[in-house]
């Protein structure tokens, strides 16, 4: 396929024609790859996931993916990965504990713009060791779609994989290139990917690192992924799950003083984010119900520690952006 979308390419709306997708690509992959390895970095993202599950099913074995774990992940993501991949789909499945490495490069660095720069940097690191490990490789798959095309290009420049090194000669593979992200998500579930991956809520390249304001410290780091957690279950339990684009929690780096057994405490605040959007130029603030902010507020004051206020973020975009950092 080209990298312009044909105008009479149908709109992928429903399972009839997903599957009418599959089958076409399953066929374009197995006859681009032919009998040689081809390598994933599986992120756990709906793009990714519906790649590699499209792989899987053309050409088995013969792509390995890479799941790198730098730590900055949601709660549960990583085990999800593994559980669905390696377990359900007897994918071969590379999982690389890099918690520690990314953790301690961030360390003391506070600026936004670094920040993302050495997550990005360190992965492409991590991805290159283990390509070089693995022999008979010739063609690397990434889960661009056609709004990266449209917006920056045929390489998808969040995934960080496009920084390989020339040496590493891989061809590329990207079987959603010319789709959106609706029409992905519908091919996702034809695939049998669960709903919880294939509806998972856009998450920024440098994930938690941006949510964890400042200078990334770990306990910081693990009350923005548990106080996250809370918030997506009561949303779930609400079911505001379907109905808000994204929703979220940021911790900042700075303390306030509280009050813990009667006892004079200086911890965290827990800002709560949640928007609609349609484009994400611009964003409208969800009206969550009181009863709801109540019990989630009161669940991370009492599970989370090292937090003592909970703050509701209402800033439309313009003039604040979705992300803080």
């Amino acid at each position: 396929m080209s990298n312009v979308r044909p105008e009479n390419m149908e709109r992928i709306t429903n399972a009839q024609l997903a599957n009418a997708f599959i089958e076409e690509q399953v066929k374009a992959l197995k006859q681009q790859i032919g009998d040689k390895k081809v390598l994933l970095a599986l992120s756990g993202g709906v793009d990714s996931s519906v790649v590699a599950a499209l792989l899987i099913k053309a050409v088995g074995n013969q792509l390995v993916c890479v799941h790198v774990n730098h730590g900055l992940l949601r709660k549960g993501e990583p085990e999800q990965v593994i559980q669905v991949f390696r377990n359900q789909m007897s994918a071969n499945l590379i999982y690389v504990d890099a918690v520690d490495r990314f953790l301690d490069k961030l360390a003391g660095v506070n600026n936004p713009e670094q920040k993302r720069k050495i997550i990005g940097a360190e992965f492409i690191r991590v991805f290159e060791e283990e390509a070089r490990k693995l022999d008979g490789i010739e063609f690397l798959a990434q889960g661009t779609i056609y709004p990266d095309i449209l917006e920056s290009g045929p390489v998808k420049a969040h995934h960080n994989v496009g920084g390989l090194p020339d040496d590493l000669k891989f061809e590329l593979v990207e079987p959603v290139k010319l789709l959106f992200k609706d029409e992905v998500r519908q091919v996702g579930l034809a695939l049998g990917l669960p709903e919880s991956m294939v509806f998972r809520q856009p998450f920024p390249g440098p994930g938690l690192g941006v949510r964890c304001l400042g200078a990334i410290t770990r306990d910081r780091l693990e009350a923005v992924r548990e106080s996250d957690a809370i918030l997506r279950e009561e949303f779930h339990n609400a079911g505001l799950e379907g109905k808000v684009w994204q929703y979220f929690t940021i911790v900042p780096d700075l303390k306030s003083v509280g009050i813990r057994d009667n006892v004079r405490c200086e911890q965290w605040p827990v800002i709560l984010r949640a928007v609609n959007t349609r484009d994400a130029m611009s964003a409208t603030i969800e009206e969550i119900p009181y009863s709801v902010l109540k019990k989630i507020t009161e669940r991370i004051l009492s599970e989370v520690d090292g937090v003592n206020r909970v703050l509701y973020d209402i800033t439309p975009k313009p003039t604040g952006t979705i992300e803080w950092e």
